[in-house]
């Protein structure tokens, strides 16, 4: 991950999952309530009759005036918007009738206190009003032509419900009519008592004018306007260089983080692009054929987050595993992440492939380690294919380019190795702190150091003496969350055991521990704690601990790291467990290395970064266009109460 994708990465602290509707609806209620008491108080009254029947009375008028066109909206503004071909759910529909609902409570609040503290009369409330009404309509017009992608006029029917209900209950029961001449004997009989019943509504609606609605339709087409030019100029630079609309993105990421649908997978499907990627499998098992572990590595990144695209590969993999799964990450960033889960589809059918033509061996190779700058390197040889993990601990390092793996695996396999599975230990970082994240970039020091690591383990297990190869593995799903960190598949861990040989026949075993934790990085330091305890617990020779970088667990939180919201000493204790309960199963294997392709459609090259600094610069120069957009509209709204006299 890049500066700018941690940018776009750290909004998701502004990300909630949407309450149910009648959550929303009864908080609408009691806040309205709430209102009621306090905009329509009765001072002339003694303070207990007041306590017994006006407060409850007023409460009802807060509900009646300022309750219902909520009510009506979020119950009624899905079924609109779905009828005229929009997308917007029950939940969505009544948060946002609710949120706007606090827009117009906090407007008659700041219009109140100012009338007060002030000369100006009851009437400047209601001037306030109609600016909160017409506020509520711009905003609704905006979420439901981002959600449903409607047009102007078609999201204008859905949007105007709220803003409509209030102005006629307000019309009605101001007694507005009566002012206007119209009507005749038909009217003033039956109709009139219907459409004006000014002594069934509190005495403070007597200010209202018919000059009020006039301005509210007059801001409401104004509003309209500033909405469709606001988004028209937020808009056009995406459809220019990325060829998809801004409301595309913002219809899929509301929709994901409010109620996690898949709406964002077609968007990323517009920017996709077709990919070959290696996908890499080594499997041991017994010598009667029970498989004892599985490690599946494609190389695309697990991302971009919760379930979206692969977010949830590590899973997936697991699930398709007849023995314990090892689904590490691979040297691959963002712009390898899947575009849609169907996409995983392919990838595991390429790890069946590469299963179904492994050939096995009982041979392996002691494991060894090599540096280079801040790279290491473990490796460990299986007949003649090779395990390799790649760590920059204990520097901070995110993800490793795809064009790096390819060359660092091409470079172990220059000595007489034919497969090489290469993981990216993925185990330390500082979070989103710093100006590049650690990204490991084609031409960087980095890039080489792990180039020539990788050179310097495939020339020592290509001559190193093979032996009988021994393994265990167990795992622990634990009792965390993926909100604390850790994904659904816990901590796993394989041990190996290898004679080293004809020339080390007298001499004890080596033992690897591997440990896998299904999370996405480490913070500091963690990992060379965890390591240490792992080497002392199962008395281990070399040890590395890795995660899966899962991106389940970063639904809410886009910096969510293995240690940041779990208790180390807990973290420990469950690893420690883990791989010694791996070394118990130790029992002689066969392994087989097979790599198959797969053509899956990714972000795609730079795809990922343009998104984000498109999307980082939306939210920044977005912000300072609404405010000047907002501002323009209100000074239009002061003019249009002068124009009218309203």
């Amino acid at each position: 991950m890049t500066a700018t994708q941690s940018n776009l990465a750290g909004l998701s602290r502004f990300i909630f999952r949407a309450p149910s509707w009648y959550t929303s609806v009864a908080f609408a209620l009691l806040l309205a309530a709430v209102a009621g008491v306090g905009a329509f108080e009765r001072p002339e009254t003694s303070v207990v009759w007041r306590g017994v029947l006006f407060v409850g009375r007023d409460a009802w008028e807060g509900v009646f005036f300022i309750g219902i066109p909520t009510v009506v909206a979020g119950l009624g503004t899905a079924w609109v918007d779905r009828l005229v071909g929009g997308k917007l759910t029950p939940n969505r529909s009544s948060l946002l009738a609710l949120v706007c609902e606090v827009v117009i409570v906090a407007f008659l609040a700041v219009g109140g206190l100012v009338a007060y503290l002030t000369p100006l009369s009851q009437r400047f409330v209601f001037d306030v009003l109609v600016v909160a009404l017409a506020s509520v309509f711009a905003i609704r017009l905006l979420v439901i032509m981002a959600v449903s992608r409607s047009s102007l006029p078609v999201a204008a029917v859905p949007a105007s419900i709220q803003t409509l209900t209030a102005a006629v209950l307000l019309f009605v029961y101001s007694g507005t009519l009566r002012l206007l001449e119209v009507g005749g004997p038909l009217l003033d009989t039956f109709l009139m008592p219907y459409l004006s019943r000014p002594q069934e509504a509190p005495p403070a609606l007597s200010a209202i004018s018919p000059d009020h609605f006039l301005v509210l339709g007059l801001t409401c087409a104004l509003y309209a306007g500033a909405v469709w030019t606001f988004l028209y100029v937020v808009d056009r630079p995406w459809r220019n260089t990325l060829g998809v609309s801004v409301l595309d993105f913002l219809q899929g990421f509301i929709g994901h983080v409010a109620e996690g649908s898949r709406e964002l997978e077609d968007f990323f499907e517009q920017l996709g692009e077709e990919a070959v990627v290696p996908v890499t499998v080594l499997s041991l098992r017994t010598p009667d054929g029970e498989e004892k572990a599985r490690w599946v590595l494609p190389m695309i990144h697990p991302g971009p987050m919760g379930e979206i695209g692969g977010g949830n590969l590590p899973v997936r993999i697991a699930a398709a595993t007849d023995g314990v799964a090892f689904p590490p990450h691979a040297t691959a960033g963002h712009d390898f992440n899947l575009v849609t889960e169907r996409e995983v589809d392919t990838v595991v059918e390429a790890a069946d492939r590469a299963y179904d033509r492994l050939t096995y061996s009982p041979e392996a190779t002691e494991s060894v380690r090599a540096t280079a700058g801040e790279a290491s390197i473990l490796g460990q040889g299986f007949d003649d294919d090779a395990l390799l993990v790649s760590t920059f601990a204990p520097g901070f390092a995110d993800d490793v380019e795809y064009a790096v793996g390819l060359s660092t695996a091409a470079e172990a396999r220059t000595e007489g190795l034919d497969d090489v599975l290469l993981v990216d230990a993925h185990n330390s970082n500082n979070g989103l702190d710093g100006p590049d994240l650690g990204h490991v970039t084609p031409g960087s020091t980095r890039s080489f150091d792990m180039i020539q690591a990788a050179r310097r383990v495939g020339e020592r297990l290509a001559v190193a003496p093979r032996g009988d190869l021994s393994a265990g593995v167990a795992w622990e799903r634990t009792d965390w969350v993926p909100e604390e960190g850790i994904g659904p598949l816990g901590v796993r861990a394989m041990v190996t055991e290898v004679d080293g040989g004809a020339e080390a026949a007298n001499a004890d075993p080596q033992t690897t521990a591997y440990v896998l934790v299904d999370g996405n990085n480490m913070e500091p330091g963690l990992r060379g704690h965890l390591v240490d305890a792992v080497v002392d617990a199962v008395d281990a020779d070399e040890a590395e601990v890795m995660t899966t970088d899962t991106h389940i667990v970063n639904t809410v939180e886009a910096d969510n790291q293995v240690g940041a919201a779990i208790d180390r000493d807990a973290l420990t204790d469950v690893v420690v467990d883990v791989a010694r309960q791996a070394a118990a199963d130790a029992e002689p294997v066969e392994s087989g290395m097979a790599t198959e392709h797969a053509e899956v459609t990714v972000f795609g090259n730079d795809r990922t970064e343009s998104l984000a600094s498109h999307a980082n610069a939306a939210v920044s120069m977005g912000g300072a266009l609404a405010a000047a957009v907002i501002l323009a509209s209100l000074a239009i709204s002061v003019l249009l109460f002068f124009v009218t006299g309203a």
